[in-house]
């Protein structure tokens, strides 16, 4: 999950269409359990490896070998080099069927997106369970290849801490070489080790950025108020302690709560230019944004507005089919209550995923990996005490195997 920056200074302020339907098959039953069983004391093993070798977005060189290495020794056509890093592990079914894909991310966090900085790049965000999760999915999904239909296309994301993963691998084609007609993942998240958090409608916020260059003979002075003023937009602070986690938590699953409509933003000045960095909710907010900012920067005599770029689309997740994963994984066993995602959450990450949902529909499910009894930042990433609840790895597989066996299913 890709972070704006943290730190104690900082001032925060077309989903595709829904394709539902269910199968419920052989995939379905014992024989997935009974496969995840077999695998999760290896699969745990394999984690531990990933999480002791974090690479830095762009440079998942490891982790892509090693990636490589168990897709082909369990059977599927890998393609590697992809997009930078990336692995493609495509496994064919046994009878006809519609082609799904997963996505996993492999690249660690930057030090200097660890909440209150670090000294090197460590895996605090989750990917080495994601990548392991879907290690484990293909494993399973191979064992149970003749009861498989329909064809499961693997995207092992390098570089999504820094947004640009995704399009990279869309860049070189591979949803159109593959014929992805849909996509799905998980994400760790400050949820109990058991539970699920479904988005449908809801996902992450974008980002956008701006800069303002004022002059004159106080610009200093006149950069920092400005910046000041820019940061009063923001209408949603970052947490400060566990307890802003815990409620922060409850809120997004909370009809209409306090993040229904957002402003996450930053302003900072150095010399005489404001840099801003937000993230909003819903993305129409931009060019209100947009426009305030031009504003407040016009009450400044020669101030100068630039936006860079357009603004990282925010990921949507369609509903239809947040509703089927939820009623799939209630039929899961041992499950804790399905949890509903009601907000844009965190408000105060991105997510490069947004990419493969704008060019087809999908879903994007939050797995909890919070032991019992722990603190919640051990399980909200980025932060440095950061450690899921190893179990999540197994639960996870059992989930995300009998669901893209049954949306594979024509």
């Amino acid at each position: 999950m890709a972070a704006a920056a943290a730190g104690a200074a900082t001032v925060w302020g077309p989903a595709g269409k829904a394709v539902a339907g269910g199968w419920r098959g052989p995939t379905a039953n014992g024989a997935v359990d009974a496969e995840v069983a077999r695998l999760e004391a290896g699969l745990i093993e394999l984690r531990r490896d990933i999480h002791r070798h974090p690479e830095l977005p762009g440079e998942e060189r490891r982790t892509a070998g090693l990636v490589a290495r168990e897709l082909r020794a369990a059977g599927l056509t890998v393609t590697t080099g992809v997009g930078g890093h990336g692995v493609v592990g495509v496994l064919h079914g046994a009878r006809p069927g519609r082609t799904v894909a997963y996505r996993a991310d492999m690249d660690a966090v930057p030090p200097k997106d660890i909440v209150g900085g670090g000294q090197a790049a460590a895996h605090l965000c989750g990917h080495d369970i994601h990548t392991t999760v879907a290690l484990g999915v293909a494993k399973v999904l191979a064992r149970l290849r003749r009861h498989l239909s329909g064809t499961v296309v693997f995207l092992f994301q390098p570089a999504e801490e820094s947004l640009s993963g995704a399009r990279a691998l869309i860049d070189a084609g591979v949803l159109e070489r593959t014929g992805v007609e849909e996509i799905h993942a998980l994400h760790c998240g400050p949820f109990p080790v058991g539970r699920f958090a479904v988005t449908g409608g809801y996902g992450m916020p974008g980002q956008d950025k701006a800069e303002v260059t004022v002059h004159g003979p106080d610009a200093s002075e006149a950069a920092r108020r400005l910046a000041a003023e820019i940061g009063a937009l923001a209408t949603v602070t970052p947490p400060q302690t566990p307890a802003d986690i815990e409620r922060m938590v409850t809120d997004a699953q909370t009809p209409d709560g306090p993040f229904a409509r957002f402003v996450a933003l930053r302003a900072s000045a150095q010399e005489t230019k404001v840099s801003v960095s937000y993230r909003c909710w819903p993305q129409e907010r931009y060019a209100e944004v947009h426009a305030e900012i031009r504003r407040l920067a016009k009450s400044h005599s020669g101030a100068a507005v630039s936006f860079p770029a357009e603004p990282f689309p925010a990921m949507v997740c369609p509903e239809p089919d947040a509703r089927a994963l939820a009623r799939h994984l209630r039929r899961g066993p041992g499950h804790d209550p399905i949890a509903t995602l009601h907000s844009a959450f965190p408000p105060f990450s991105g997510e490069d995923y947004a990419l493969y949902l704008q060019r087809v529909p999908g879903t994007y499910t939050f797995l909890g990996v919070r032991a019992p009894g722990a603190p919640i930042t051990t399980s909200y990433p980025h932060f440095p005490d950061f450690a899921p609840d190893e179990r999540s790895i197994g639960i996870g597989v059992r989930a995300m195997a009998g669901w893209i066996a049954e949306r594979t299913h024509r």
